[in-house]
């Protein structure tokens, strides 16, 4: 299986696992439960694709050296 895909799948489990613990609807007015939801299913897939690009590129450098 390429890991890429290994990669990707797991960074969306961790920043999943990690934004758990943070209460977005603190953010939003009230009864916006929807839109705290949605803002929270992005957030993680844009932190989620910082951070398994970061450990891609990472790898690939670490074999040119």
């Amino acid at each position: 299986m390429n890991y890429k895909l290994v990669v990707y799948i797991m960074s969306v489990l961790f920043v999943t696992f990690g934004m758990s613990s943070v209460d977005l609807n603190r953010f939003f007015k009230q009864g916006r439960v929807i839109e705290a939801n949605i803002f929270a299913i992005l957030t993680i897939l844009a932190l989620s694709q910082l951070v398994a690009s970061f450990i891609i590129n990472f790898l690939e450098v670490s074999k040119i050296l």
